[in-house]
């Protein structure tokens, strides 16, 4: 539940709240005209996404990395346009339509279309990686991590709508165009970023070396690992444009501005600007979540686990021995052998309920390499992935199963041979 709390909200919250100022700007420049171009830009990149995400799912073969590469070159020129045109035409009267409407609408439509298609098909496809080891969408497993990522979308939407009306109300209107404008910039200049990167890694014309060198590559190259290294940081400038929408609408609305004739005109007025303060308060509870989502809760999911100590055994001749009684509590028990070269081989056995057989496997498996499992509350569980394992099917190959690890009983002790040890080097190299 909480990685898909804080991936999905470190996915699209830069995304949603750029579009959110789009359409706000969009909507008090142009009204209805604005709105309908801003809408008909979101319906199409959901459309888009959508069919991305159900391609990607169903082969990977023609889903092409390059997809990423192209987009970024798409927000890189929408994100220039706007700026441009917002420079030359944004700063007329709200409700004015003037020359520019058109080319504005479009700039920003685009910009939107082009960020949702950058992030929602990720988003989307993570309801395919609720790995659930075979037992179904309706495991508790899987509806654990389903509620944190719908927790996520749905206080993104309140978020949404809450910024909205903020952008929307708060005086002067160049105060959410700077906003808007501000932004734009923060999130053009990450798409410069990341665009460039693939040169870096792949572009042979350019004469580059694959690895990264400060030396032959210069300011792009210095780009390029900023954003790899402090993405958190794009977010947080965004984070804060936003802070500053709610922090001035609040304060804005602290008092009455507007003239007022009677009495009952100016409780009304009060009343809408407690309206406005509410939101601004929803508003930032819901960052203070997003805040923690990216920063502690995050540090709390990605923390190391410490694999258990591994326990002791016999070697006699060409097999390694393991006491039967030692591991028949049907708990998690780590066993490691360091090879010739150096190499620490680990495998794990537990024993399996209600059955007198033992789950026996290499403490890696194809899927997450070595990261190795520990026992959650009396599961298996992967260290990399957070799967539960299903300690019967512990020994069979297969998804994110241990890699099997052959034995037999011999006079009240599992038996492994050391051929079968040593063959299992080449996972912990």
């Amino acid at each position: 539940m909480l990685k898909y709390l804080w991936t999905v909200t470190q996915d699209l919250f830069s995304t949603v709240t750029l579009v959110t100022l789009i359409y706000a700007v969009l909507d008090r420049l142009y009204g209805r005209y604005g709105r309908r171009f801003h809408i008909a830009g979101v319906c199409v990149a959901l459309a888009a996404s959508a069919a991305f995400s159900v391609a990607k799912a169903a082969t990977n073969k023609i889903i092409s990395s390059h997809w990423n590469h192209y987009t970024f070159g798409f927000i890189i020129g929408f994100s220039l346009a706007l700026l441009i045109l917002l420079a030359i035409f944004g700063r007329r009267e709200p409700g004015h339509a003037g020359a520019g409407r058109t080319l504005v609408c479009l700039a920003g439509s685009g910009l939107a279309a082009a960020m949702i298609f950058l992030r929602l098909p990720n988003v989307a496809l993570y309801l395919t990686s609720f790995n659930t080891m075979g037992v179904g969408v309706f495991s508790t497993n899987y509806m654990v991590r389903l509620v944190g990522w719908l927790l996520a979308l749905a206080l993104l939407l309140v978020y949404s709508r809450m910024l909205y009306r903020c952008a929307e109300h708060i005086r002067p209107y160049s105060a959410a165009l700077g906003l808007l404008c501000a932004g734009t910039f923060i999130y053009g200049f990450y798409s410069v970023c990341r665009f460039f990167a693939p040169w870096i890694t792949r572009a042979k014309w350019l004469n580059w070396p694959v690895k990264y060198d400060k030396a032959v590559h210069g300011f792009v190259g210095d780009m390029v690992m900023l954003s790899a290294n402090h993405a958190t940081l794009f977010i947080f400038l965004i984070f804060s444009l936003a802070l500053i929408c709610f922090v001035v609408c609040f304060i804005q609305n602290t008092r009455v501005v507007e003239p007022w004739s009677n009495p009952a005109q100016h409780r009304k007025l009060r009343a809408k600007n407690r309206s406005y303060r509410r939101m601004a308060c929803v508003a930032l509870a819901c960052m203070i979540v997003f805040g923690l989502s990216i920063t502690v809760i995050k540090e709390f999911d990605t923390r190391e686990i410490e694999l258990s100590a591994p326990e002791t055994y016999t070697v006699e001749g060409d097999k390694i021995y393991v006491a039967m009684e030692d591991v028949n509590d049907f708990h998690l028990h780590r066993f490691e052998y360091r090879t010739e070269n150096d190499i620490d081989v680990r495998w794990i056995v537990v024993r399996k309920p209600n059955s007198a057989a033992y789950g026996v496997g290499l403490d890696a498996c194809d899927v997450c390499g070595n990261a190795g499992y520990y026992e959650r509350n009396g599961q298996v569980v992967c260290r990399r992935c957070d799967v539960i394992m299903n300690t019967n099917t512990i020994g069979f190959k297969g998804g994110c199963n241990p890699i099997p690890l052959k034995y037999e009983v011999e006079d009240g002790r599992l038996a492994f041979r050391l051929e079968d040890i040593l063959a299992g080097e080449r996972e912990f190299k």
